[in-house]
């Protein structure tokens, strides 16, 4: 029997045990269990544990690699300049470098009290939706604001207005543990102001969205699309109450409707097509995915504004720029995992599995023979997401659907590397808008199909939610 074997078997003999109501007991770590990227994890747990290359990419290609990192972390500069290659900002523009927003290519968070700008959280804007622009509903899976579009941005070159300024208040709410201990949940509100080309929509919807750590993309885009679609339930015929829901959406390149996999609500099919739509949105860089700068009919300056040009006539982003961007983004190793075998992370893991957060937080995959990289075919991984949309709840309800997500549903996120996010983005900002201050703030978040969970966890005594804890900091 193979190590891989070996390892699913002790899955399934473990969850045989026990569903939502009994834990299945974890009595040791399973093989591999440390190795969540399998051969291509990195051993490293330092601030730049998210930054490194897969552990089994040759050393030739680690030259791709660094080439991908230096446009992915080195600031874009406004057209004209001399500096051709990476010149082409804006003329409307969240920020000038990749890795502004995913700071040492982690995670972002929302604006300080008094910030100038949001940096790494961006807003979202839509409307409801119009019959009359289905074509842009099929493409970009809703109507976008009129005169704002897509997304705000709150910065500009010099002769255009920015689009608005973001802030962020909170308002707080409290529960209690079962054991009468409180916990103070803080709930955002948005406020756009400053607004440079006049007044939104009346029925505009906004939803902030914080920058999601970088790690792993390539593995997540390797799992086969059966194997996702295996764990789909829609319409729950198992009666679990957990419905996952897979996003079909416009891939750009091939003309059609496919699975989405990356984004909160999991609206964009592919690595290449996220950067692309990202460098466009949050950078105003055009490229052969995303010919246009994101100027609407009634911004004027905007799309007055000079355009960089990449060499040969190519878009400011060219195809050989934009290749080796995705392939840094997809070779980001995953660190190797903490303490799996200690005592109380898997008195954690037990306790995991018996609030039934693992019906959506899937533990482990195969990824393909035929990944898009060679490194990353045939890895048995460990992300703890299912790629799959969950109604979760009014309480994280942002309202703003895209594709087929609603406006209550989101993307299970991965769960790999989170225990590092202080260590490398220095804070511990969770969800899609950085509401949660800390891993157990995140937890008590969950709604809709994961209210169970969340009342499971509330039911744990202090013993009991120290080991979750540890259990996600060892993730």
């Amino acid at each position: 029997m193979t190590a891989r074997s070996r390892s699913s078997l002790f899955l399934l003999v473990a969850m045989a045990i026990g569903g939502c109501d009994d834990a299945p007991r974890f009595s040791t770590a399973e093989p591999g269990e440390a190795q969540s990227a399998g051969a291509a994890t990195v051993n490293k747990s330092d601030r730049n544990a998210f930054s490194m290359p897969s552990a089994n990419l040759s050393p030739s290609r680690r030259l791709d690699f660094s080439v991908g990192n230096s446009f992915f972390r080195s600031p874009w500069v406004i057209a004209p300049a001399t500096t051709t290659a990476r010149d082409g900002l804006g003329p409307l523009f969240n920020t000038n470098a990749c890795q502004n927003c995913h700071i040492k290519d982690g995670r972002g968070h929302p604006p300080e009290a008094g910030a100038d700008n949001a940096v790494s959280m961006l807003v979202r804007l839509s409307i409801p939706n119009d019959p009359a622009f289905a074509r842009q509903i099929e493409q970009l899976g809703l109507t976008p604001e009129p005169v704002y579009g897509t997304q705000l941005q709150d910065m500009a070159i010099p002769g255009v207005p920015p689009e608005g300024k973001v802030r962020v208040e909170y308002d707080s709410m409290t529960l209690h543990f079962r054991d009468g201990t409180p916990v103070q949940l803080r709930r955002p509100t948005l406020q756009i102001t400053q607004l440079g080309y006049g007044p939104m929509h009346p029925q505009t919807r906004a939803s902030a969205r914080i920058a999601p750590p970088m790690i792993g993309l390539g593995l997540l885009e390797a799992i086969p699309e059966a194997a996702i679609l295996a764990n789909a339930d829609p319409e729950d015929k198992k009666g679990t109450g957990i419905t996952g829901t897979p996003n079909r959406v416009w891939d750009d390149a091939q003309q059609k409707a496919v699975l989405g996999r990356f984004g909160w609500k999991a609206s964009q099919p592919s690595v290449n097509q996220q950067n692309a739509h990202a460098l466009a949105g949050d950078m105003g860089l055009t490229s052969r995915l995303k010919p246009a700068d994101d100027c609407t009919s009634t911004q004027t300056a905007c799309l007055a504004a000079p355009n960089g040009e990449g060499p040969d006539g190519e878009p400011e982003v060219s195809d050989n720029i934009l290749r080796l961007m995705t392939f840094y983004t997809r070779n980001l190793g995953v660190p190797a995992r903490r303490d799996v075998a200690d005592p109380q992370v898997l008195a954690g893991k037990n306790l995991f599995f018996k609030a039934g957060c693992q019906q959506c937080h899937t533990p482990q995959f195969t990824t393909s023979a035929d990944a898009a990289e060679p490194e990353l075919a045939n890895q048995v991984i460990r992300p703890y997401t299912d790629l799959l949309l969950h109604d979760m709840g009014e309480g994280l309800a942002d309202n703003l659907s895209e594709f087929q997500a609603s406006g209550q549903q989101w993307r299970t996120p991965p769960l790999w590397g989170i225990g590092l996010t202080q260590t490398v983005s220095g804070h511990t900002r969770f969800l899609h808008d950085g509401r949660a201050r800390n891993l157990m703030e995140a937890v008590l978040w969950h709604g809709g199909e994961a209210l169970p969970a969340q009342r499971q966890v509330l039911a744990f005594d202090a013993q009991q939610r120290a080991a979750l804890l540890a259990f996600l900091n060892s993730l």
